[in-house]
Protein backbone atom coordinates (compact mmCIF):
# COMPACT_ATOMS: atom_id res chain seq x y z
CA UNK A 1 0.00 0.00 0.00
CA UNK A 2 2.89 2.23 0.56
CA UNK A 3 4.72 1.84 -2.70
CA UNK A 4 1.40 2.29 -4.11
CA UNK A 5 0.71 5.76 -2.22
CA UNK A 6 4.33 7.25 -3.25
CA UNK A 7 3.72 5.99 -7.17
CA UNK A 8 0.44 8.19 -7.31
CA UNK A 9 2.42 10.92 -5.47
CA UNK A 10 5.35 10.82 -8.28
CA UNK A 11 3.10 10.42 -10.88
CA UNK A 12 1.01 12.93 -12.95
CA UNK A 13 -2.14 12.20 -11.24
CA UNK A 14 -5.21 13.46 -13.80
CA UNK A 15 -3.74 10.68 -16.15
CA UNK A 16 -2.88 8.29 -13.85
CA UNK A 17 -6.86 8.38 -12.80
CA UNK A 18 -7.86 8.07 -16.50
CA UNK A 19 -5.58 4.76 -16.15
CA UNK A 20 -7.73 3.60 -13.79
CA UNK A 21 -10.99 4.47 -13.92
CA UNK A 22 -11.91 4.73 -17.59
CA UNK A 23 -11.99 2.05 -20.65
CA UNK A 24 -11.69 3.42 -24.50
CA UNK A 25 -14.14 2.55 -26.58
CA UNK A 26 -12.87 1.92 -30.39
CA UNK A 27 -14.32 5.55 -31.39
CA UNK A 28 -12.64 7.28 -28.32
CA UNK A 29 -8.86 5.18 -29.99
CA UNK A 30 -9.54 6.73 -32.95
CA UNK A 31 -10.84 10.65 -31.48
CA UNK A 32 -7.00 10.09 -29.09
CA UNK A 33 -5.14 9.66 -32.56
CA UNK A 34 -5.87 12.31 -34.72
CA UNK A 35 -2.46 14.12 -34.04
CA UNK A 36 -0.55 11.08 -34.93
CA UNK A 37 -3.39 10.01 -37.89
CA UNK A 38 -2.33 13.79 -39.32
CA UNK A 39 1.27 13.51 -38.45
CA UNK A 40 1.45 10.52 -40.24
CA UNK A 41 -1.09 10.01 -42.85
CA UNK A 42 0.14 8.73 -46.33
CA UNK A 43 -1.87 11.59 -48.41
CA UNK A 44 0.64 14.20 -46.77
CA UNK A 45 3.37 11.85 -48.15
CA UNK A 46 2.33 12.46 -51.98
CA UNK A 47 5.96 14.10 -53.03
CA UNK A 48 7.91 10.97 -51.05
CA UNK A 49 6.71 7.90 -52.52
CA UNK A 50 9.36 5.72 -50.14
CA UNK A 51 8.06 6.83 -47.30
CA UNK A 52 4.28 7.13 -48.08
CA UNK A 53 4.24 3.01 -48.92
CA UNK A 54 6.33 2.67 -45.44
CA UNK A 55 3.49 4.14 -43.52
CA UNK A 56 0.29 2.90 -45.54
CA UNK A 57 1.65 -0.71 -44.95
CA UNK A 58 2.49 0.43 -41.32
CA UNK A 59 -1.17 2.00 -40.81
CA UNK A 60 -2.86 -1.75 -41.88
CA UNK A 61 -0.63 -3.62 -39.07
CA UNK A 62 -1.46 -0.96 -36.76
CA UNK A 63 -5.19 -0.73 -37.38
CA UNK A 64 -5.35 -5.29 -37.24
CA UNK A 65 -3.65 -4.84 -34.14
CA UNK A 66 -6.18 -2.05 -33.05
CA UNK A 67 -9.29 -4.55 -34.19
CA UNK A 68 -7.52 -7.40 -32.63
CA UNK A 69 -7.68 -5.59 -28.85
CA UNK A 70 -11.76 -4.87 -29.57
CA UNK A 71 -12.42 -8.38 -30.23
CA UNK A 72 -14.42 -10.12 -27.05
CA UNK A 73 -12.23 -12.75 -25.64
CA UNK A 74 -9.19 -11.59 -26.65
CA UNK A 75 -6.04 -12.98 -25.33
CA UNK A 76 -3.39 -14.23 -27.75
CA UNK A 77 -0.33 -11.58 -27.42
CA UNK A 78 2.24 -10.71 -29.87
CA UNK A 79 4.24 -8.14 -29.94
CA UNK A 80 4.05 -5.90 -33.15
CA UNK A 81 7.32 -3.18 -34.28
CA UNK A 82 5.99 -0.69 -36.28
CA UNK A 83 7.92 2.30 -38.17
CA UNK A 84 6.75 5.38 -39.37
CA UNK A 85 7.59 8.38 -41.02
CA UNK A 86 6.25 11.52 -38.94
CA UNK A 87 5.89 14.94 -39.90
CA UNK A 88 8.00 17.39 -38.49
CA UNK A 89 6.09 19.72 -36.02
CA UNK A 90 6.81 23.52 -35.99
CA UNK A 91 7.58 24.80 -32.49
CA UNK A 92 5.70 27.44 -32.04
CA UNK A 93 2.64 26.31 -33.50
CA UNK A 94 -0.50 25.90 -30.83
CA UNK A 95 -3.00 24.99 -33.97
CA UNK A 96 -3.00 21.20 -34.68
CA UNK A 97 -4.07 21.74 -38.12
CA UNK A 98 -0.91 24.04 -38.47
CA UNK A 99 1.71 22.45 -36.42
CA UNK A 100 3.39 20.48 -39.49
CA UNK A 101 5.86 22.52 -41.29
CA UNK A 102 7.06 20.88 -44.52
CA UNK A 103 10.65 21.20 -44.03
CA UNK A 104 10.96 17.23 -43.86
CA UNK A 105 9.97 14.28 -41.38
CA UNK A 106 11.78 11.70 -38.80
CA UNK A 107 11.84 7.59 -38.46
CA UNK A 108 9.87 6.62 -35.52
CA UNK A 109 10.12 2.78 -34.79
CA UNK A 110 8.46 1.15 -31.55
CA UNK A 111 6.88 -1.99 -30.61
CA UNK A 112 3.27 -1.92 -29.44
CA UNK A 113 2.59 -5.11 -26.68
CA UNK A 114 -0.11 -3.42 -24.24
CA UNK A 115 -3.55 -5.45 -24.04
CA UNK A 116 -5.95 -2.37 -23.84
CA UNK A 117 -6.86 0.69 -26.01
CA UNK A 118 -5.82 3.37 -23.54
CA UNK A 119 -2.18 2.35 -23.04
CA UNK A 120 -2.05 1.51 -26.50
CA UNK A 121 -2.69 4.79 -27.42
CA UNK A 122 -0.46 6.51 -24.86
CA UNK A 123 2.20 4.19 -26.31
CA UNK A 124 1.85 5.52 -30.12
CA UNK A 125 1.43 9.16 -28.87
CA UNK A 126 4.43 9.56 -26.78
CA UNK A 127 6.57 7.36 -28.86
CA UNK A 128 5.82 9.77 -31.61
CA UNK A 129 6.76 12.85 -28.67
CA UNK A 130 3.18 13.91 -29.33
CA UNK A 131 0.56 15.47 -26.47
CA UNK A 132 -1.27 13.32 -24.56
CA UNK A 133 -3.11 15.71 -23.06
CA UNK A 134 -6.37 15.80 -25.14
CA UNK A 135 -6.69 12.47 -23.71
CA UNK A 136 -7.68 13.95 -20.74
CA UNK A 137 -10.82 15.98 -22.14
CA UNK A 138 -12.42 12.56 -24.04
CA UNK A 139 -16.03 12.01 -23.33
CA UNK A 140 -15.75 8.28 -22.55
CA UNK A 141 -18.40 6.10 -22.90
CA UNK A 142 -17.28 3.77 -20.12
CA UNK A 143 -18.61 4.77 -16.60
CA UNK A 144 -15.91 4.91 -14.51
CA UNK A 145 -15.56 1.97 -12.02
CA UNK A 146 -16.85 2.27 -8.40
CA UNK A 147 -13.71 2.58 -5.76
CA UNK A 148 -14.74 -0.84 -4.49
CA UNK A 149 -15.14 -3.04 -7.23
CA UNK A 150 -12.12 -1.46 -8.56
CA UNK A 151 -10.28 -3.01 -5.95
CA UNK A 152 -11.55 -6.18 -6.14
CA UNK A 153 -11.24 -6.69 -9.86
CA UNK A 154 -7.71 -5.36 -9.46
CA UNK A 155 -4.92 -7.96 -10.33
CA UNK A 156 -3.24 -8.94 -7.40
CA UNK A 157 0.62 -7.83 -7.34
CA UNK A 158 2.25 -11.26 -5.46
CA UNK A 159 6.21 -10.22 -4.56
CA UNK A 160 8.66 -11.83 -6.26
CA UNK A 161 9.45 -13.86 -4.05
CA UNK A 162 6.24 -15.99 -4.53
CA UNK A 163 7.19 -17.14 -7.79
CA UNK A 164 10.71 -18.48 -6.44
CA UNK A 165 8.56 -20.15 -3.79
CA UNK A 166 5.60 -21.77 -5.47
CA UNK A 167 7.41 -22.06 -8.93
CA UNK A 168 4.61 -20.21 -10.89
CA UNK A 169 5.78 -18.23 -14.04
CA UNK A 170 6.14 -14.33 -13.11
CA UNK A 171 3.78 -12.80 -15.74
CA UNK A 172 5.58 -9.35 -15.53
CA UNK A 173 8.63 -11.15 -16.21
CA UNK A 174 7.54 -12.95 -18.83
CA UNK A 175 6.47 -9.77 -20.65
CA UNK A 176 9.66 -8.27 -20.30
CA UNK A 177 11.34 -11.66 -22.05
CA UNK A 178 9.12 -11.24 -24.76
CA UNK A 179 9.47 -7.89 -24.60
CA UNK A 180 13.71 -8.25 -25.59
CA UNK A 181 13.69 -10.95 -27.41
CA UNK A 182 13.85 -9.89 -31.55
CA UNK A 183 11.87 -11.39 -33.82
CA UNK A 184 13.90 -13.57 -35.85
CA UNK A 185 13.23 -14.64 -39.61
CA UNK A 186 12.29 -18.66 -38.58
CA UNK A 187 10.24 -17.35 -35.64
CA UNK A 188 8.28 -15.07 -37.52
CA UNK A 189 7.70 -17.36 -40.79
CA UNK A 190 7.42 -19.89 -38.38
CA UNK A 191 4.23 -18.01 -36.54
CA UNK A 192 2.55 -16.41 -40.07
CA UNK A 193 3.17 -19.11 -42.71
CA UNK A 194 -0.31 -20.53 -42.39
CA UNK A 195 -2.01 -17.25 -42.44
CA UNK A 196 0.27 -16.36 -45.74
CA UNK A 197 -1.04 -19.52 -47.29
CA UNK A 198 -4.39 -19.41 -46.58
CA UNK A 199 -4.17 -15.63 -48.03
CA UNK A 200 -2.33 -16.43 -50.86
CA UNK A 201 -5.14 -19.30 -52.02
CA UNK A 202 -7.71 -17.11 -51.81
CA UNK A 203 -6.15 -14.63 -53.73
CA UNK A 204 -5.22 -17.02 -56.53
CA UNK A 205 -7.93 -16.76 -58.87
CA UNK A 206 -8.02 -13.56 -58.65
CA UNK A 207 -4.30 -12.88 -59.73
CA UNK A 208 -5.03 -15.49 -62.71
CA UNK A 209 -8.33 -12.52 -63.77
CA UNK A 210 -5.93 -9.48 -63.02
CA UNK A 211 -2.94 -11.01 -65.60
CA UNK A 212 -6.07 -12.05 -68.01
CA UNK A 213 -7.09 -8.57 -68.16
CA UNK A 214 -3.90 -6.70 -68.40
CA UNK A 215 -2.87 -9.04 -71.59
CA UNK A 216 -6.38 -8.29 -72.96
CA UNK A 217 -5.61 -4.41 -72.61
CA UNK A 218 -2.29 -4.43 -73.61
CA UNK A 219 -2.56 -6.07 -76.58
CA UNK A 220 -6.23 -4.73 -77.48
CA UNK A 221 -4.58 -1.00 -76.87
CA UNK A 222 -1.34 -2.00 -77.85
CA UNK A 223 0.09 -0.47 -75.12
CA UNK A 224 3.87 -0.37 -73.41
CA UNK A 225 2.62 -1.63 -70.24
CA UNK A 226 0.32 -1.19 -67.80
CA UNK A 227 1.75 -0.52 -63.97
CA UNK A 228 0.37 0.93 -60.19
CA UNK A 229 1.47 3.42 -58.66
CA UNK A 230 0.86 2.10 -55.00
CA UNK A 231 0.60 -1.63 -53.58
CA UNK A 232 -3.12 -1.70 -54.17
CA UNK A 233 -4.75 -5.36 -53.79
CA UNK A 234 -5.14 -7.58 -56.29
CA UNK A 235 -9.10 -7.40 -56.26
CA UNK A 236 -8.73 -3.25 -55.93
CA UNK A 237 -6.18 -3.47 -59.14
CA UNK A 238 -8.61 -5.89 -60.73
CA UNK A 239 -11.07 -3.42 -60.51
CA UNK A 240 -9.30 -0.76 -62.20
CA UNK A 241 -8.78 -2.73 -65.07
CA UNK A 242 -12.19 -3.72 -65.44
CA UNK A 243 -13.18 0.14 -65.61
CA UNK A 244 -10.70 0.56 -68.29
CA UNK A 245 -12.13 -2.28 -70.16
CA UNK A 246 -15.73 -0.76 -70.10
CA UNK A 247 -14.54 2.58 -71.54
CA UNK A 248 -12.78 0.69 -74.19
CA UNK A 249 -16.25 -0.87 -75.02
CA UNK A 250 -18.00 2.36 -74.63
CA UNK A 251 -15.78 4.98 -76.67
CA UNK A 252 -13.02 2.97 -78.63
CA UNK A 253 -12.39 6.15 -80.59
CA UNK A 254 -10.45 8.21 -78.27
CA UNK A 255 -8.78 5.35 -76.56
CA UNK A 256 -6.40 5.72 -80.18
CA UNK A 257 -3.98 8.14 -79.40
CA UNK A 258 -2.30 5.81 -76.34
CA UNK A 259 -0.93 3.59 -78.62
CA UNK A 260 2.57 2.44 -77.44
CA UNK A 261 1.74 4.45 -74.02
CA UNK A 262 2.51 3.09 -70.49
CA UNK A 263 -0.78 3.63 -68.41
CA UNK A 264 -0.42 3.86 -64.48
CA UNK A 265 -3.35 3.92 -61.98
CA UNK A 266 -2.37 6.81 -59.77
CA UNK A 267 -4.03 8.81 -57.32
CA UNK A 268 -4.91 11.60 -60.07
CA UNK A 269 -5.24 12.10 -63.71
CA UNK A 270 -2.95 13.89 -65.50
CA UNK A 271 -0.02 12.92 -68.08
CA UNK A 272 3.60 11.90 -65.86
CA UNK A 273 6.84 13.74 -66.07
CA UNK A 274 8.27 10.42 -68.30
CA UNK A 275 5.15 10.89 -70.34
CA UNK A 276 3.39 8.30 -69.40
CA UNK A 277 -0.71 8.22 -69.40
CA UNK A 278 -1.89 8.27 -65.73
CA UNK A 279 -5.42 7.41 -64.72
CA UNK A 280 -6.80 8.39 -61.39
CA UNK A 281 -8.58 5.43 -59.83
CA UNK A 282 -10.68 8.25 -57.53
CA UNK A 283 -11.94 9.82 -61.18
CA UNK A 284 -15.02 8.73 -63.73
CA UNK A 285 -14.71 7.79 -67.35
CA UNK A 286 -14.56 11.40 -68.31
CA UNK A 287 -11.97 12.82 -66.66
CA UNK A 288 -10.17 9.80 -68.38
CA UNK A 289 -11.76 10.30 -71.80
CA UNK A 290 -10.44 13.66 -71.34
CA UNK A 291 -7.09 12.81 -70.91
CA UNK A 292 -6.81 10.43 -74.13
CA UNK A 293 -8.21 13.50 -76.01
CA UNK A 294 -5.87 15.64 -75.08
CA UNK A 295 -3.01 13.40 -75.59
CA UNK A 296 -1.77 15.38 -78.82
CA UNK A 297 -1.32 18.39 -76.56
CA UNK A 298 0.72 17.00 -74.20
CA UNK A 299 3.39 15.96 -77.07
CA UNK A 300 3.94 19.43 -77.66
CA UNK A 301 4.67 20.22 -73.85
CA UNK A 302 6.75 17.48 -73.76
CA UNK A 303 8.95 18.75 -76.38
CA UNK A 304 9.20 21.95 -74.71
CA UNK A 305 10.50 20.27 -71.83
CA UNK A 306 12.86 18.41 -73.67
CA UNK A 307 14.35 21.29 -74.80
CA UNK A 308 15.03 23.23 -71.15
CA UNK A 309 16.93 19.97 -70.07
CA UNK A 310 18.92 20.42 -73.45
CA UNK A 311 19.48 24.21 -72.00
CA UNK A 312 20.29 22.97 -68.53
CA UNK A 313 22.48 21.01 -69.36
CA UNK A 314 24.52 23.32 -71.74
CA UNK A 315 24.56 25.32 -68.45
CA UNK A 316 26.08 22.72 -66.28
CA UNK A 317 28.90 21.40 -68.23
CA UNK A 318 27.25 19.29 -70.24
CA UNK A 319 25.68 17.41 -67.25
CA UNK A 320 22.45 15.41 -68.28
CA UNK A 321 19.02 15.80 -66.97
CA UNK A 322 16.97 12.70 -66.13
CA UNK A 323 13.65 12.05 -64.33
CA UNK A 324 13.73 8.76 -62.83
CA UNK A 325 10.11 7.03 -62.03
CA UNK A 326 11.42 4.38 -59.20
CA UNK A 327 13.24 7.30 -56.88
CA UNK A 328 11.64 10.68 -57.69
CA UNK A 329 7.57 11.51 -56.59
CA UNK A 330 5.25 10.74 -59.46
CA UNK A 331 4.79 14.52 -61.19
CA UNK A 332 2.66 15.78 -63.69
CA UNK A 333 4.32 17.02 -66.92
CA UNK A 334 3.04 20.33 -66.51
CA UNK A 335 4.50 20.32 -63.02
CA UNK A 336 8.12 18.96 -64.06
CA UNK A 337 7.95 21.38 -66.59
CA UNK A 338 7.70 24.06 -64.00
CA UNK A 339 10.43 22.93 -61.65
CA UNK A 340 12.14 22.90 -64.79
CA UNK A 341 11.99 25.86 -65.91
CA UNK A 342 12.11 27.41 -62.48
CA UNK A 343 15.72 26.16 -61.97
CA UNK A 344 17.14 26.81 -65.16
CA UNK A 345 16.38 30.59 -65.01
CA UNK A 346 18.21 30.67 -61.44
CA UNK A 347 20.90 29.27 -63.37
CA UNK A 348 20.91 31.53 -66.35
CA UNK A 349 20.72 34.56 -62.91
CA UNK A 350 23.57 32.94 -61.15
CA UNK A 351 26.05 32.46 -64.32
CA UNK A 352 28.05 29.68 -63.13
CA UNK A 353 31.36 29.29 -64.59
CA UNK A 354 31.51 25.52 -65.61
CA UNK A 355 33.86 24.57 -68.84
CA UNK A 356 31.56 23.39 -71.63
CA UNK A 357 31.54 19.57 -71.73
CA UNK A 358 33.67 19.53 -68.41
CA UNK A 359 30.79 16.99 -67.00
CA UNK A 360 29.58 15.32 -69.83
CA UNK A 361 28.31 11.37 -68.86
CA UNK A 362 27.36 12.50 -65.42
CA UNK A 363 23.27 12.42 -64.52
CA UNK A 364 21.22 14.56 -62.33
CA UNK A 365 17.67 14.82 -61.00
CA UNK A 366 15.77 17.72 -59.81
CA UNK A 367 13.61 17.44 -56.78
CA UNK A 368 11.47 20.16 -55.35
CA UNK A 369 11.12 19.08 -52.11
CA UNK A 370 15.01 18.70 -50.47
CA UNK A 371 17.07 20.83 -49.37
CA UNK A 372 20.89 19.89 -49.97
CA UNK A 373 22.15 17.64 -53.10
CA UNK A 374 23.26 14.29 -52.96
CA UNK A 375 24.93 11.68 -54.72
CA UNK A 376 23.05 8.57 -55.06
CA UNK A 377 24.44 5.03 -55.36
CA UNK A 378 23.74 4.46 -58.97
CA UNK A 379 25.74 7.96 -59.90
CA UNK A 380 23.67 10.39 -60.45
CA UNK A 381 23.21 13.51 -58.29
CA UNK A 382 20.16 14.92 -56.48
CA UNK A 383 19.67 18.65 -56.22
CA UNK A 384 17.35 20.43 -54.92
CA UNK A 385 15.41 23.61 -56.98
CA UNK A 386 15.89 25.58 -54.34
CA UNK A 387 20.21 25.11 -54.41
CA UNK A 388 22.21 27.58 -54.14
CA UNK A 389 24.11 28.33 -57.16
CA UNK A 390 27.63 28.36 -55.15
CA UNK A 391 26.56 25.31 -53.48
CA UNK A 392 25.44 22.99 -56.10
CA UNK A 393 28.88 24.20 -58.26
CA UNK A 394 30.59 23.24 -54.72
CA UNK A 395 29.27 19.49 -54.77
CA UNK A 396 29.22 18.42 -57.97
CA UNK A 397 33.11 19.35 -58.84
CA UNK A 398 34.03 17.63 -55.15
CA UNK A 399 31.66 14.63 -55.84
CA UNK A 400 32.67 14.54 -59.82
CA UNK A 401 35.05 11.79 -60.14
CA UNK A 402 32.49 9.27 -57.26
CA UNK A 403 29.80 9.94 -59.17
CA UNK A 404 31.80 8.59 -62.07
CA UNK A 405 32.82 5.55 -60.19
CA UNK A 406 29.14 4.82 -59.29
CA UNK A 407 27.80 5.18 -62.55
CA UNK A 408 30.40 2.60 -63.84
CA UNK A 409 29.31 0.02 -60.62
CA UNK A 410 25.51 0.95 -61.31
CA UNK A 411 25.54 -1.94 -64.09
CA UNK A 412 27.36 -4.42 -62.21
CA UNK A 413 25.32 -4.10 -59.14
CA UNK A 414 21.66 -4.36 -61.26
CA UNK A 415 23.36 -7.45 -62.58
CA UNK A 416 24.44 -9.21 -59.26
CA UNK A 417 20.98 -7.92 -57.39
CA UNK A 418 19.32 -9.40 -60.50
CA UNK A 419 21.42 -12.92 -60.89
CA UNK A 420 20.85 -13.14 -56.87
CA UNK A 421 17.30 -13.11 -57.08
CA UNK A 422 17.06 -15.56 -59.58
CA UNK A 423 19.11 -17.47 -57.75
CA UNK A 424 16.81 -17.00 -54.44
CA UNK A 425 13.60 -17.26 -56.17
CA UNK A 426 14.88 -20.71 -57.54
CA UNK A 427 16.42 -22.61 -54.60
CA UNK A 428 13.07 -21.27 -52.33
CA UNK A 429 10.84 -22.46 -54.97
CA UNK A 430 9.25 -18.71 -55.01
CA UNK A 431 6.82 -17.91 -57.01
CA UNK A 432 7.89 -14.74 -56.88
CA UNK A 433 10.64 -12.22 -55.16
CA UNK A 434 10.79 -8.26 -55.55
CA UNK A 435 11.40 -5.29 -53.39
CA UNK A 436 9.79 -2.05 -52.13
CA UNK A 437 10.82 0.78 -53.86
CA UNK A 438 12.41 2.46 -50.61
CA UNK A 439 14.62 -0.86 -50.58
CA UNK A 440 18.54 -0.14 -52.27
CA UNK A 441 19.96 -2.83 -54.89
CA UNK A 442 22.61 -3.05 -52.06
CA UNK A 443 20.39 -3.82 -49.61
CA UNK A 444 18.44 -5.93 -51.55
CA UNK A 445 21.90 -7.77 -52.77
CA UNK A 446 22.83 -8.13 -48.85
CA UNK A 447 19.51 -9.78 -48.00
CA UNK A 448 19.29 -12.41 -50.43
CA UNK A 449 23.46 -12.89 -49.94
CA UNK A 450 22.40 -13.78 -46.53
CA UNK A 451 18.72 -15.41 -47.17
CA UNK A 452 20.60 -18.17 -49.80
CA UNK A 453 22.86 -19.33 -46.24
CA UNK A 454 19.62 -20.54 -45.04
CA UNK A 455 17.47 -23.59 -45.25
CA UNK A 456 13.65 -21.95 -45.47
CA UNK A 457 11.19 -24.80 -46.43
CA UNK A 458 8.27 -22.31 -45.68
CA UNK A 459 8.83 -20.35 -48.73
CA UNK A 460 8.07 -22.74 -51.40
CA UNK A 461 5.45 -21.14 -53.51
CA UNK A 462 5.02 -17.92 -52.05
CA UNK A 463 5.22 -14.22 -52.71
CA UNK A 464 8.21 -12.37 -50.81
CA UNK A 465 8.60 -9.12 -50.42
CA UNK A 466 12.12 -7.39 -48.92
CA UNK A 467 10.94 -4.03 -47.03
CA UNK A 468 11.76 -2.59 -44.16
CA UNK A 469 9.62 -4.71 -41.94
CA UNK A 470 7.46 -8.00 -41.14
CA UNK A 471 4.32 -8.45 -42.90
CA UNK A 472 1.96 -10.32 -44.11
CA UNK A 473 -0.14 -8.51 -46.92
CA UNK A 474 -4.22 -9.02 -47.38
CA UNK A 475 -3.15 -11.37 -50.64
CA UNK A 476 -0.93 -13.34 -49.16
CA UNK A 477 2.65 -12.02 -49.70
CA UNK A 478 5.30 -11.78 -47.24
CA UNK A 479 7.51 -8.63 -46.22
CA UNK A 480 10.10 -9.09 -44.67
CA UNK A 481 12.76 -6.46 -43.86
CA UNK A 482 16.23 -6.46 -45.92
CA UNK A 483 18.33 -6.79 -42.13
CA UNK A 484 16.66 -9.64 -41.18
CA UNK A 485 18.07 -11.44 -38.33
Amino acid sequence: TFYYVIRLCLEKIPLQCILQSRTLSGADAINALRPFYFAVHPDFFGQHPKEREVNENSLKRLNGYLENLQKPGFRSFKPTQLTFYVREREPNSSNVQESFSASGFRAVSFTLHTRDLLSTVLDILNSCSLSTEHIQSLNVNSQPQKEAKSTVNRPIKWDKTYYSFTGFKDPEEELEQAQRVETTLISWLDYNEASAVKKLKKSLPLRKELERLKFELLHQLQLSDIRWQRSWGIAHRCSQLHSLSRLVQQRPEVLKNVKGHTVVFTDRSGVSAAGHVMLGTMDVHHHWTKIFERLPNYYKLQKRLLFLEDRISQLLGGIQVIYIEELQPLLTLEEYYKTLDSFYNKLCDSRLPFHPHSLRGLQMILESDRYAPSLHEFGHFTIPTICDPATLQWFIFAKAQEARQNLKRKEEMLITEKELIDTSTEKFSLDRLYKEPSVSSAQMIDCCKRLLEESLPYLQGMHLCVSHFYSVLQDGDLCIPWNWK
